[in-house]
């Protein structure tokens, strides 16, 4: 069976990603706060849906007020620095109890979303987007 990955002070590190983003969570045993860059999550976030996105691994398992969260996050939009935080949060939760994993994963929580912005190419306003079509 895997062992713990914990450190000396008894926190679960993990890494969580999403488009450009990179959250780093530590999780400590707790009162339920999240910190984000040294901010309160309502604070960092603001948005309500965001909020739900970032808390929805600890909702899922239940633990919601068992664990302090740490998170430096970087790059990206808040919308993916969410997606990031909520990857990190579900990989440190399994890291820290190995019976949260089948909830995470049916949720589709442990799983990196793929989908990243296509470069732009030349000849093109965008990606994809050419400058109208003129037959004459």
């Amino acid at each position: 069976m895997a062992e713990k990955k914990q450190n000396k002070t008894g926190c679960f590190i993990a890494t969580g990603r999403r488009k450009k983003s990179i959250a780093r969570v530590r999780m400590f045993a707790g009162t339920g706060k999240i910190e984000i860059n040294g901010r309160d999550v309502e604070e960092y976030l603001q948005r309500d849906t965001l909020i739900l996105i970032a808390k929805q691994p600890l909702t899922i398992t239940g633990t919601a007020d068992k664990f302090d969260v740490v998170v430096n996050v970087e790059g990206g939009g808040i919308s993916g620095q969410a997606g990031a935080i909520s990857h990190g949060i579900a990989r440190a939760l399994v890291r820290a109890n190995e019976t949260y994993k089948k909830e995470l994963k049916d949720a589709g929580l442990l799983t990196r979303d793929p989908r990243m912005k296509e470069r732009k190419k030349y000849g093109l306003k965008k990606a994809r987007k050419a400058s109208q079509f003129s037959k004459r």
